[in-house]
């Protein structure tokens, strides 16, 4: 409103006083205190000021204050001139005209994936040797952003650049204290961590060991000077990158050829870069004085954990890690090479990448270098080791008919001795059955024995038993008619014709029984005789 209210109620005080003399006078006095009205309400509605939305309102007092003392340009108690405080949005009473002047300034907005730097162009100054203000918490950075007053009063706010940024947002700042400038947020790209050099802060504090250095490497902490301790990840950080100097550092797998034609090439993404401070290739020299060139291949990586001990010990720079790189694994190779022979070298490699691995990964490690393969390819060519390798050429072909000879005479003597065994076998075999039919021969002989003694035994006992059995016959009915009746049974059973065919005479001494036993008994003699001669015929 301002100078405009009250010169509309100038004028329209003075058109009221104009018509007093054409009124009444009853009416003359209301007018009169009507026109002062209009003018108080004029100079009243003058102090009134509007802040639209999305605006600050700067206020600066002309007069009806002290003046400013010790370089001060924003006033916090009521001095002329920029006032610390600024208006929100809305209205605002009580700043008159000629007092103050009120201006309206856009609000500061942050954009998303950015970062506001702030630099304060009052409060008190910086600590000697520092180029930033101290960091603060950030909620204690908001209240400071958020109430100027307290920014260059109990907060102790310092002047110039802050390390503390505004996020993404939108911010009621005083300009007249605080310069803005918009950047992109730090982005941290995956395979790569971010090294941070404070340039701001006390001095460092923490000591980190490096392999078998000594002395400890001393880092920096959070509010310390130097580089810290802690890389950032991959990520989009707040960072104020004026207040820090930011080192990316790649994570990758990263290969380092000497080869041939080609330089030292460090294949990081798949990317060739030349190093011409380099030769092409390795030049070795063996203790039996040959020299041949070396096809070397050398993987590492950096640990986000060790990036900040390479870029305190080389720097942000990729060319002082290849050259630490190609000095290193030339002295290690050329060093190895002077203990050993041509020959031990070329049929030896596995075992001098071992050596080389070992060496080099150590003197790596101590910049924080981690060392992961030493890969040996070509080894000498034609010119350089031609004549040696056709030697040892001939010399293994040698070995090898030599040694081929002597597998076929231990192949001839397994066969012999094999021979010899399946022999043995044989004869084990007949010998073992030889000594079975024996024991089986054995076995029939005792068993032939068991059964005739068996018989033999069954004949006596069948034998007494008919002897027993005569003897009761014979004493009952006498033992010349016993015989006469085991006759006459013995003519049943084999059908002896009984007719005589035998004349047995005597001197008739004897008694008739007698003589016809004694007729009996010849003819059974003829009829034994005489079916032999039967069967024959038949």
């Amino acid at each position: 409103m301002g100078y405009f209210s009250i010169l509309v109620g100038l004028a329209l005080a003075i058109a009221l006083l104009s018509t007093i003399p054409k009124l009444p006078k009853s009416l003359q006095v209301g007018v009169a205190i009507i026109s002062l009205g209009i003018v108080l309400a004029g100079i009243g509605l003058s102090s009134l000021r509007n802040v639209p939305v999305g605006q600050v309102g700067v206020v600066k007092k002309n007069a009806l204050g002290a003046s400013l003392t010790d370089g001060k340009i924003i006033a916090t108690n009521g001095e002329m001139g920029a006032q610390a405080q600024v208006l929100p949005p809305g209205w605002h009473y009580g700043y008159w005209p000629v007092i103050f002047d009120v201006s309206n300034q856009p609000e500061v907005i942050v954009p998303q994936e950015s970062v506001g730097i702030v630099e304060a162009l009052d409060g008190s100054p910086l600590a000697p040797g520092q180029l930033f203000a101290s960091e603060v918490a950030p909620d204690v950075f908001k209240r400071m952003i958020d109430d100027p007053a307290h920014f260059l009063t109990d907060g102790q706010g310092s002047k110039g650049p802050q390390v503390n940024v505004l996020t993404p947002g939108k911010y009621r700042i005083n300009p007249q204290l605080f310069k803005v400038t918009t950047v992109p947020a730090l982005e941290v790209p995956q395979a790569t961590v971010a090294v941070l050099k404070a340039n701001f802060g006390q001095d460092p504090t923490i000591k980190r060991a490096v392999a078998d250095e000594p002395e400890p490497l001393v880092l920096a902490d959070d509010g310390e000077k130097g580089i810290r301790a802690e890389p950032l990840l991959p990520g989009k950080y707040p960072i104020n990158t004026s207040a820090y100097t930011v080192t990316s550092v790649s994570t990758r797998e990263t290969i380092v050829r000497f080869t041939a034609g080609q330089g030292a090439l460090n294949q990081t993404r798949g990317i060739a870069t030349p190093n011409s401070n380099e030769e092409s290739e390795i030049t070795v020299r063996t203790s039996d004085g040959f020299t041949f060139p070396v096809d070397v291949r050398i993987e590492y990586r950096i640990d986000p954990l060790d990036a900040p001990i390479v870029v305190a010990k080389l720097g942000d720079d990729d060319q002082p890690l290849l050259s630490k790189m190609n000095s290193t694994v030339r002295a290690v190779f050329r060093n190895n090479a002077e203990s050993v022979k041509a020959l031990d070298y070329v049929n030896q490699r596995s075992q001098q990448e071992r050596q080389s691995l070992e060496m080099i990964a150590l003197e790596m490690a101590r910049v924080g270098v981690t060392v992961t393969a030493v890969r040996i390819g070509d080894v000498g060519n034609e010119q350089t080791l031609g004549t040696l390798l056709k030697t040892q050429t001939d010399r293994e072909i040698a070995l090898q008919e030599q040694e081929t000879f002597q597998e076929q005479q231990r192949a001839a003597e397994q066969e012999k001795s094999l021979t010899r065994t399946q022999q043995e076998a044989e004869e084990e075999r007949r010998l073992a059955t030889a000594q079975y039919e024996v024991q089986i021969a054995e076995q029939a002989q005792q068993q032939r024995i068991i059964e005739a003694k068996a018989e033999a035994e069954a004949i006596e006992i069948r034998a007494q038993a008919q002897a027993d059995a005569y003897r009761l016959i014979a004493d009952q009915i006498g033992a010349q008619n016993a015989a006469l009746m085991e006759l006459m049974k013995i003519v049943g059973e084999a059908g002896i014709n009984i007719t005589p065919r035998v004349m047995v005479s005597g001197s008739g001494s004897g008694s008739e029984t007698d003589a016809e036993s004694t007729a009996l008994i010849g003819t059974m003699l003829d009829t034994m005789i005489s079916r032999p001669q039967q069967q024959e015929n038949q």
